[in-house]
């Protein structure tokens, strides 16, 4: 069990066996004491002496409720797991000679899959004879590398592996630059009421 492992990882009190500690808490200073003056002293307090610093020397040990110690550590260990990113990869298959329409929609899922930071393996797979138009798929990966250039990188350029050849995009760190779209003239821009009003 977590929760075990993570109460077998730290001495408590009487565990502790050093001649020596330091010890450390909220409203304490931090001072060296022998581990038996240091015992009493959590005792007075109503608290658990923990060893939190094993290998320093002496061992830093703190004043506080172990539960609370093993709640703050549990919580802490969550955060951080957390904070790591998990990055899926998604994959998206091809036809040597895949139409427009399909080769669009699968950009779109490609682009979405990139906007939530998971990396996109685009693959064209080659049944039988089809393998003798691997030029077109070469051609095709590296169109749907380009067209994904604002969302992610190319990390690789087009491989046969098999029947298979396949390119690798990896999201861009930074949150994408949504397009801007060409500049078109308003219908009710200023300067056109102006020349009307002439």
């Amino acid at each position: 069990m977590k929760n075990d492992n993570l109460k077998n990882q730290y001495r408590v009190n009487e565990q502790i066996r050093v001649n020596e500690v330091r010890i450390v808490g909220d409203d304490i200073e931090s001072m060296v004491l022998p581990t038996s003056k240091a015992l009493r002293m959590a005792e007075e307090k109503g608290v658990d002496l923990v060893e939190i610093s094993p290998t320093a020397n002496p061992p830093v040990c703190r004043l506080i409720e172990y539960s609370k110690f093993i709640y703050q550590q549990k919580k802490r260990q969550k955060e951080q797991k957390a904070k790591q990113v998990k990055i899926d990869v998604k994959e998206i298959r091809f036809g040597p000679q895949t139409d427009d329409h399909d080769y669009n929609f699968k950009l779109k899922h490609a682009i979405s899959f990139l906007q939530d930071g998971d990396k996109v393996k685009a693959y064209v797979f080659f049944k039988g004879r089809s393998i003798l138009f691997k030029e077109q798929g070469e051609i095709l990966l590296l169109r749907f590398a380009k067209d994904l250039e604002e969302y992610g990188k190319l990390d690789m350029m087009p491989v046969l592996e098999g029947k298979r050849m396949t390119v690798m995009v990896s999201p861009k760190k930074a949150a994408p630059v949504k397009k801007e779209k060409p500049a078109q003239p308003k219908p009710d821009a200023p300067k056109e009421t102006e020349e009307k009003s002439e």
